[in-house]
């Protein structure tokens, strides 16, 4: 099915914008009584009628509007300090929307290699992704802030940091628990400083481990995602 994105839809009649328009029209061909899919990114799918398949501004019925699959009941988050290459940073941003994740934190350290990212491309990646993956809910994502901004943000639920060292025992797999909320800092690829790790700590956020491999920066932050998420598809 095919899936378009508008925040503010709505039952009734809805106009797409100009480049979901082209999109609708010219690249899938679609016609006036084709019906498709609208997400609010907000936690509601809607069924639509394309009525007037305008070029520039495609004209549709949203008739239906219903839950998506992927409400849930607790709060995932990821910090992530951004790769040197962006790809590397879209790669995680469009597997987390698709795996599921409500927002994504970025921030830089005294080892990241970039520290300016374009945010509004970011927002584009997970966007696509949303509609590739039927997705209900946009993950939210925020601009960079520095590492010590970050842990001071109020946070309700379970924080930890994931690094590398022989002194972290825990493993995120058996310390976090089914239905909490949870938020997880993902470090540079030169891992955090022993002095950001204490400032963490400080802040309440908890050392743990994503295994024994030494995982890049983004493949980290996706198993930290799909750890959190398996854990709570698990029965009982």
């Amino acid at each position: 099915m095919n899936v378009f994105f508008l925040s503010d839809a709505k039952l009734g009649m809805i106009s797409l914008p100009e480049e979901e328009s082209r999109h609708c029209v010219k690249v899938l061909r679609m016609k006036e009584g084709d019906r498709f899919c609208v997400s609010n990114g907000k936690g509601s799918l809607f069924d639509a009628e394309l009525i007037d398949a305008n070029l520039k501004k495609a004209v549709a019925s949203l008739y239906n509007e219903y839950s998506g699959y992927d409400n849930k009941d607790f709060v995932l988050e990821v910090a992530i300090a951004p790769t040197k290459s962006n790809d590397r940073t879209e790669w995680f941003l469009e597997k987390a929307t698709e795996i599921g994740i409500d927002k994504v934190k970025l921030f830089v350290s005294c080892h990241s290699e970039r520290k300016v990212v374009n945010v509004d491309r970011f927002r584009k990646v997970m966007i696509a992704a949303l509609k590739q993956s039927i997705k209900s809910k946009l993950p939210l994502i925020e601009d960079v802030v520095s590492l010590e901004t970050l842990v001071k943000q109020p946070f309700e639920g379970k924080k930890y940091i994931a690094y590398i060292s022989e002194n972290v025992t825990e493993q995120l797999c058996d310390i976090y628990k089914k239905g909490d909320n949870v938020l997880i800092l993902i470090g540079p690829e030169g891992d955090f400083s022993p002095e950001e790790v204490q400032l963490a700590m400080d802040y309440g956020f908890i050392p743990v481990s994503l295994g024994h491999a030494r995982l890049r920066t983004e493949t980290a932050a996706l198993v930290a995602c799909h750890t959190v998420r398996l854990i709570n598809q698990m029965k009982g």
